[in-house]
């Protein structure tokens, strides 16, 4: 058993300034897309009838009820289309943690037989990590797989952290915090060599870049809504076909057994929709994205020329900007500054400032990694934004360089 530092699973949360809009009578400059995005136009001018006329339950016979079947339906081949995989292999979900959850208590309790052994990797998303440690306390073992200094994992290790008994692999398609894309179709073949299905956390990545559940090899796959600008309460788990697990929750027939309760129509059409939407723009959105990401990271970059990147320059989402401020703290930089929306890499306990486990997995120093900022831009983050979020960072840095805080 490779055990990591369980402490900071638990204990690091983002931390967020600001909101969305206006805040007072200044206009905010929200950076924080990684953490949630607004939801896309088309998507609520598309779910204004399921929130008014339609509001038939699926199940039903009668042509509202049929109505709200083929709704639901729609929004399946949607969300199918933009991950290369067919309708009947997406399951409607509450969102990324409901589906994390399932993958891995569910292929746990289905593959008992088989071996009590995951693997997973060190910089996971709590909604992996929780549940892995959960799986451990009820006697299943789990590999955590070390990261390099730039956040990445080596498919060698993960071959190496096969045993006769692994049942599953889970490895993150995109890091929340830094971005780093993870080698997937290389540890999907690692795993097929070893007849071990894959799982991927691709919630920060779908709908910023490509995601095609063949090319990568990948036999589950959860999607989260409200970071591809449809609402939160909703996602959607990609079950390869002839892949099985054991249901979270028991009930009616709903997501051909797989998911009980009744749908939620609103929230599924919201979903569909906003798939389809990034679909259509996905290139237009990916050089969009990367202009300001590194429109940002250039003029921070020259006004404070000691600037770290935490993560790779190239295998990372083209929106998510992670730097440190050496000698900073990240939460004091961005207390001073309420009209930036902007996430901390650090969590404040008492007079302690802890560095997430993602950075600390990276082997941050913690004088850099309290000082680690994470900006992550949208599809309505504007040039004009990122020259007044950098104006506003700098200021503050020199503000608090000055003071010697």
């Amino acid at each position: 058993m490779n055990l990591p530092a369980l402490e900071k699973f638990s204990d690091h949360q983002e931390l967020t300034t600001g909101g969305s809009g206006r805040l007072g009578e200044v206009a905010m400059i929200y950076l924080d897309y990684n953490a949630t995005t607004p939801l896309a136009p088309e998507v609520v001018q598309g779910i204004r009838p399921y929130l008014e006329e339609e509001f038939g339950n699926p199940s039903s016979d009668y042509p509202l009820g049929q109505r709200a079947q083929a709704a639901v339906a729609q929004a399946r081949s949607r969300v199918a289309a933009l991950l290369g995989a067919q309708p009947q292999e997406i399951v409607f979900v509450s969102g990324a943690t409901e589906a994390n959850n399932w993958v891995l208590k569910g292929v746990a309790h289905h593959r008992r037989g088989r071996g009590r052994h995951l693997v997973t990797t060190a910089i996971e998303h709590p909604a992996i990590l929780q549940p892995a440690l959960f799986l451990l306390e009820e006697g299943w073992d789990v590999t955590f797989v070390k990261v390099d200094g730039r956040g990445l994992v080596d498919p060698d290790d993960i071959r190496r952290a096969i045993r006769p008994d692994t049942i599953l692999i889970s490895v993150m398609l995109a890091n929340n915090e830094t971005g780093a894309i993870q080698p997937l179709a290389e540890i999907s073949r690692v795993a097929r060599d070893h007849g071990i299905p894959v799982h991927t956390d691709a919630a920060q990545a779908v709908g910023k870049i490509p995601v095609d559940v063949q090319a990568l090899g990948v036999d589950f796959l959860t999607v989260a809504g409200h970071k591809l600008y449809a609402p939160k309460g909703i996602g959607a788990l990609y079950i390869r076909s002839g892949q099985s697990l054991t249901p979270l929750l028991h009930g009616a027939s709903q997501e051909s057994g797989r998911r009980a309760g009744t749908e939620n129509v609103i929230l599924d059409v919201a979903l569909g929709l906003a798939c389809a939407v990034a679909q259509t723009r996905l290139p237009e959105d990916m050089a969009q994205l990367q202009a300001r990401r590194d429109q940002l990271h250039a003029l921070l970059q020259e006004g404070f020329p000691s600037l770290v990147l935490n993560g790779p320059v190239q295998e990372r989402l083209p929106n998510t900007l992670n730097v440190s401020f050496p000698g900073l703290q990240g939460s004091s930089i961005l207390a001073g500054l309420p009209e930036l929306a902007a996430s901390t890499g650090a969590a404040c306990h008492g007079p302690q400032v802890k560095v997430s486990h993602v950075l600390a997995a990276m082997g941050v120093p913690p004088a850099v990694g309290q000082g680690a900022v994470r900006l992550s831009v949208g599809r309505f983050t504007t040039a004009a934004d990122i020259d007044r979020a950098a104006h506003l960072l700098l200021t503050r840095v020199q503000d608090l360089s000055a003071a010697g805080k």
